[in-house]
């Protein structure tokens, strides 16, 4: 065992796996194997492994300016072009960015700034955050809180009373649905108890609703048909502001440029983004707000001397350099199109699951998808010790997929896969589920 404390990981069964290089859509371990990475590293190697391209403009930045920040207005090119690539492309109505780090913090700058926001123009009450059961938009104090899951909630005693954090349904109906209940009965239910759960705290308590347009860690659950266009007007009647946590979704993954795209959500006030921004290669978040949410800021802030927050890093020229880069090719390569081509084949290959016995139910959107795995398909009973083993078997056959949700195996491959590569994928996640079950 070494000195690392190592995130998300049974400390009893540490260093598992020691990777090596990469190339493409593979990864290879110190003794050579090669594994599809499956899960392009944790939902964000977009370009893959060793793009050359990317290095050389990481390294040519490095060269010219390594370091800046971006603290007292103090700028560099790259951050300026970072931003207004992204305002020009997201659907939040003259939107202004702040950059951090990782979609943690991206988060926690969010409800920094909607308090901010509301203090600003006079409704300091306004400050609960509404999240979903089930939900994850990361593992900082703040942003934790807004996590569902439970196994980033147990023993750290989040500060949910404190951060005014309030939980709604997740939109799974596989697992949320009552007995004989529709999809359409389902969205009509949860949504009223959404706007219950409004009315009982008070509409002028309440500053947002975030959401993941498809969720990652807690499942890839794609809500049902009618679901965003079934609470966006519960939203707006009640000055609610929504913010899509799009760290996973953004940038081709969903088979849209946005998952906002891809599930009909119509111009959210705030948008967080990390992972494929910059594709990993270098760390870097982004967190978007409405322009008009930006204009009663400025008062405040140059009443104090300055808006008390920031990161070292915020901006930083290299990371920003990368993710322009990224950007670039993105669009240059056609990635976002090929990416939707790509994505309809895995779903259509992943369907086929469904004479498994032991698989109850194939989810996805795009370039992600899980596969639920069930003791029986009556009684649905998650079979999580079977989840487990499967996604060892997986690493055993050469592709690395994850246990998410405690019964289902999550795949999310980098978008320049191949066909034949998503070919190779199922054929691997296929053999590992037959194995296990």
């Amino acid at each position: 065992m070494t000195s690392v404390i190592y995130p998300t990981t049974n400390f009893a069964a540490t260093e598992q796996l020691l990777f090596d290089r990469g190339e493409g859509v593979y990864v290879y371990d110190q003794n050579g194997k090669q594994y599809l990475e499956g899960l392009a590293g944790l939902w964000c190697t977009g370009l893959g492994y060793g793009n050359q391209e990317l290095i050389d403009t990481i390294s040519s930045q490095l060269s010219r300016l390594s370091f800046s920040h971006t603290f007292g207005g103090k700028s560099h090119q790259p951050v300026i072009d970072l931003a207004d690539k992204l305002s020009a492309m997201v659907p939040v109505k003259d939107a202004m960015v702040f950059f951090g780090n990782s979609g943690s913090d991206a988060n926690d700058t969010h409800i920094k700034l909607l308090r901010y926001y509301f203090n600003a123009i006079g409704k300091p009450e306004k400050r609960k955050i509404i999240t979903r059961e089930r939900a994850y938009h990361g593992v900082t104090v703040a942003a934790g809180s807004l996590t569902s899951l439970p196994a980033n909630l147990a023993h750290f005693d989040a500060p949910l009373d404190a951060l005014g954090i309030l939980r709604t349904d997740h939109p799974h109906y596989y697992r949320g649905a009552q007995a004989g209940e529709s999809e359409a009965e389902f969205v009509r239910r949860i949504s009223s108890n959404l706007e219950e759960l409004i009315l009982r705290e008070g509409p002028e308590t309440i500053a947002a609703f975030i959401a993941e347009p498809i969720t990652g860690a807690s499942g890839v659950i794609v809500p049902p048909a009618g679901y965003y266009e079934s609470i966006q007007p519960i939203l707006d009647k009640y000055d609610i502001l929504f913010w899509a946590d799009e760290v996973i979704t953004g940038f081709g993954r969903t088979g849209n440029v946005f998952g906002c795209e891809t599930s009909n959500i119509q111009q959210p006030a705030m948008m967080t983004f990390a992972k494929q921004l910059s594709s990993a290669y270098y760390p870097i978040s982004a967190s978007v707000i409405r322009g008009d949410m930006y204009e009663p800021m400025v008062a405040p802030s140059a009443e104090v001397g300055v808006f008390g927050h920031g990161f070292t890093y915020s901006g930083h020229p290299v990371a920003c350099a990368a993710a322009l880069k990224t950007l670039e090719i993105y669009e240059r390569e056609g990635l976002y199109a090929h990416a939707a081509k790509m994505g309809e084949y895995l779903q259509a290959r992943l369907a086929e699951f469904t004479n498994i016995e032991a698989v109850g139910e194939v989810r996805g959107a795009g370039l992600i998808a899980a596969v639920e795995l069930v003791e029986d398909r009556d009684s649905r009973t998650p079979a999580i010790d079977m989840a487990k083993r499967a996604t060892a078997a997986c690493q055993e056959n050469g592709l690395i997929a994850r246990n998410v949700a405690g019964n289902a195996l999550a795949v999310c491959p980098p978008l320049i896969i191949t066909r034949e590569q998503i070919d190779e994928l199922v054929d691997k996640l296929r053999r590992s589920i037959e194995q296990v079950s």
